[in-house]
């Protein structure tokens, strides 16, 4: 969870920044909405890259073990986020910087796209059948404890005057992350590798090539996987990143108000998850993911009406239901979903590639697809709110192929 959180923190660092900073250090233009959708474009563009790392990293997963792979991924996002921190920009270097800088985030992408699945069944595969459900959600704190923790610095560093936080304040929270980088590889390295792996490797149970072996046998979880992933990802992202820009751009909040409200949401999701993910262990994964994936599409208008009454108040509330209360469970039983999918010597592949693809089509891209929806329906939010519905309604027809298996062995 620890080394999770630590990924996630470098990960979301960039989002926040893409609509506060590198919009107008790194992608210069002469209209300010271009340069954010430059931004969020190179923000969306190392979801692409992360089924590669999901591949890469979830094969070396499968044939050598989840704890080696662990450690070469925080080794990757790490020496990318601290680079990222000393990088010159447009002014200094000119086209370079940008290109540099994209090229940083896509090491990112490879580096998440492989973290994910192995810090999930790292903690399902100790598990056993009656608290699988609560192990495989404390990985996924991850993901609220590294936004937290991110928005946290920028919401200090935002206090900074203008000049100051553009000119050093922003590279601060990238530099420090490699203090982090050490506390998690310290704690990686002393982890012994899961029994299920160890057992499957004593048996000689190991794919010899996972992917073409999950993508010859099971290409129809790998799909069933993507599209429940959606109501997951593509909504989180407009909740927690595309709000800054449009809360701030369009209707007037200020950038410290937002990110309070984002860093409150994940505050509460951080105490949801366990709680989902102990749940699920009594009423099974897919009622709790179904659950929040129908109030995520019900909640898709109420939350912009909200945002749009211009109160800091119901724009914390707003962002608490969405994140907290709606976003939780999802995210709890996601991981141990998955993993009760695919078998013990391609689980690492089927998950990586199945989590991964579904972030690609609906995660990262989210911020930029709800900007250019905005600017090409003179701002209304209203096709964002379908934007999101959409995603719930697909993630609802693949949930309906996937099979509880929250009492078998795995």
């Amino acid at each position: 969870m620890i080394g999770s959180s630590i990924e996630w923190f470098d990960f979301f660092l960039y989002g926040s920044l893409a609509a506060l900073v590198f919009n107008k250090l790194f992608f210069l233009s002469n209209d300010p909405v271009v340069s954010l959708l430059l931004s969020y474009l190179s923000f969306g563009l190392s979801f692409f890259i992360r089924p590669l790392g999901g591949i890469i990293f979830s094969h070396i997963g499968d044939k050598i073990g989840r704890k080696k792979t662990l450690i070469l991924t925080l080794l990757l996002m790490g020496g990318a986020t601290f680079l990222i921190g000393v990088l010159p920009d447009y002014h200094a270097i000119g086209v370079w910087a940008p290109i540099l800088l994209i090229m940083l985030r896509l090491c990112q992408g490879l580096g998440i796209g492989g973290e994910w699945g192995g810090s999930v069944l790292l903690a399902v595969e100790y598990a056993n059948k009656s608290n699988r459900g609560f192990f495989g959600s404390i990985p996924q704190l991850g993901v609220p404890v590294g936004m937290l923790l991110g928005t946290v610095c920028i919401s200090l560093l935002s206090g900074m005057p203008d000049d100051q936080f553009l000119s050093w304040g922003w590279r601060i929270p990238f530099l420090l992350s490699a203090v982090l980088i050490f506390i998690g590889l310290w704690i990686r390295k002393g982890i012994d590798e899961t029994p299920a792996f160890q057992e499957a490797k004593k048996s000689g149970n190991i794919a010899r090539v996972p992917l073409f072996q999950t993508l010859r046998y099971h290409w129809k979880a790998v799909l069933i996987t993507a599209g429940a992933k959606f109501a997951e990802t593509g909504p989180y992202y407009i909740f927690a990143t595309f709000v800054i820009a449009y809360a701030t751009g369009y209707l007037g909040y200020e950038t410290s108000t937002v990110l309070n409200a984002v860093a409150i949401a994940n505050l509460v999701t951080i105490i949801m998850i366990p709680c989902m993910g102990k749940l699920s262990d009594k009423v099974g994964r897919k009622p709790l993911y179904i659950g929040g994936t129908v109030a995520m599409i019900l909640f898709a208008f109420p939350y912009f009406y909200l945002l749009s009454l211009q109160s800091a108040f119901w724009l914390t509330v707003a962002t608490v239901i969405a994140i907290g209360i709606i976003w939780a469970p999802l995210e709890a039983v996601m991981g141990t979903m998955f993993s009760e999918v695919f078998s013990t010597n391609i689980r690492y592949t089927g998950i990586s590639v199945g989590n991964q693809l579904g972030a690609a089509v609906f995660g990262g891209t989210a911020p930029m697809i709800a900007l250019a929806l905005l600017h090409a329906f003179n701002d209304s939010w209203v096709p964002v709110a379908i934007y999101i519905i959409v995603a719930g309604v697909i993630s609802l027809i693949s949930l309906a192929a996937i099979k509880e298996h929250r009492n078998a062995e795995i």
